[in-house]
């Protein structure tokens, strides 16, 4: 059965390409990132798994009225194994973010772009990747007509970039009937080139909206007002300090430590000769498991408080974002176990269980007792311009995927 799965996936390379061209012509960006969701996508996928032979695609359809369509769509689609009663799930996202600055791309990023064994645009890697290794798998044992040991399940979810609660939570709150305790859970979503990187813990995500709040005042008179925008500056050199008070380092993670890292900054007056009264920045904080989210959220309330007094501002921290770290899966549980033997009879190298700060579907899996590992063959260039993948490495991981499947009881 492995051989033959091996064998097929060999002489797929084509199908790579062509699913890769489609998947990048659907821009599925949601709200948050000024788009109308993954419909578009998910009904291509739809017609995808169907014509490649599956029974039934189940949608789960999660409510959204910031969308046109009003929904959000996550798709659920199995083949059944010779044991029905488990499932070897790969979960991949449909929406991707957006192209950013236009012109540090040297193609069009919703266009497809091969060369050799490149293929650029955006989500090719994040998370198109992981879609069509997985389908490619699913080609493979549809063409060959062979029955796997267990369930092979794919499960394609919205919103995993702007914090899965239309995706993958939404699917795991409204229908837990889907997922049995003996379930292998895969979710290729992040990796390195070298397919030793397998990700079985995450750091708590913090992301923070601060809103001072002062006297816009004209520039020439900067005494009658209160500059926001030097409260900002002055807010966001104290927030360093964070790192120095979160000192723990633990080396399963990369950074081994906490991060806080001011990011976005909001637009406030648009002259140059008036001081802003009003300013909007944003922090990102990745948060070691062994600090409670609420001692962090005290230590900025503390440097806040302090930049009121001193620049007579008023400012307020709303949370945007919020993901606890869930518990790690088990360098022994069997999915880790399984993968790392296909990645070593596929690539020929030793995965290595591994934290990350970023996160990913993973830990609403995790918080439920299901073991999920994260893992994928990737040159690790998500969100950036330019974004690749290689044709090989998509085929590979199928391989891998079909080592796990293939070899579970």
């Amino acid at each position: 059965m492995l051989q033959e799965l091996l064998s097929r996936l060999e002489g797929y390379g084509p199908a790579v390409v062509s699913l890769q061209q489609s998947l990048v012509a659907i821009p599925a960006l949601g709200p948050d990132n000024g788009g109308q969701g993954e419909l578009d996508k998910a009904l291509f996928l739809t017609d995808y798994l169907r014509h490649l032979g599956f029974a039934e695609v189940l949608r789960v359809d999660a409510p959204d009225a910031r969308v046109a369509s009003g929904l959000r769509p996550n798709l659920v689609a199995m083949l059944p194994g010779q044991r029905t009663d488990k499932t070897f799930w790969v979960i991949s996202h449909t929406d991707v973010v957006p192209a950013g600055d236009l012109s540090l791309w040297k193609t069009d990023p919703f266009t497809l772009h091969v060369d050799g064994d490149v293929m650029t645009g955006r989500g090719v890697e994040d998370n198109h990747q992981g879609i069509v290794s997985s389908l490619m798998l699913a080609k493979a044992l549809l063409d060959s007509k062979v029955t796997p040991p267990v369930n092979f399940g794919i499960i394609l979810v919205a919103d995993e970039e702007t914090g899965s609660q239309y995706g993958l939570e939404y699917v795991l709150k409204t229908r837990p009937d889907l997922f049995h305790p003996e379930d292998l859970f895969l979710a290729p979503d992040f990796g390195n080139a070298e397919s030793t990187m397998l990700e079985v813990a995450e750091k708590c995500i913090l992301w923070l909206k601060l809103t001072v709040v002062g006297r816009q005042c004209h520039a020439s008179t900067p005494h009658q007002g209160r500059n926001t925008l030097v409260a900002c500056a002055d807010l966001i050199m104290r927030l360093q300090e964070l790192r120095t008070q979160f000192p723990d380092e633990d080396p399963l993670f990369n950074p081994a430590h906490s991060t806080f890292e001011p990011t976005r900054k909001e637009e406030n007056v648009p002259n140059v000769n008036t001081v802003p009264g009003y300013d909007v920045f944003y922090l990102d904080c990745r948060v070691l498991p062994s600090y409670p989210p609420e001692e962090v959220l005290a230590s900025i309330r503390a440097m806040a408080d302090v930049v009121e007094q001193t620049r007579e501002v008023q400012i307020s921290i709303d949370i945007v974002q919020r993901t606890d770290a869930a518990p790690p899966t088990s360098p022994d549980s069997e999915i880790v176990v399984r993968l790392t033997e296909g990645i070593r009879a596929v690539y020929g190298t030793q995965a290595v269980p591994t934290g990350i700060g970023g996160g990913t579907v993973a830990s609403f899996l995790r918080r439920r007792g299901y073991p999920c590992a994260v893992w994928s063959t990737c040159v690790h260039n998500a969100h950036q311009p330019n974004e690749s993948s290689c044709i090989s490495s998509q085929l590979g991981d199928a391989k891998v995927m079909a080592h796990v499947l293939t070899h579970t009881a």
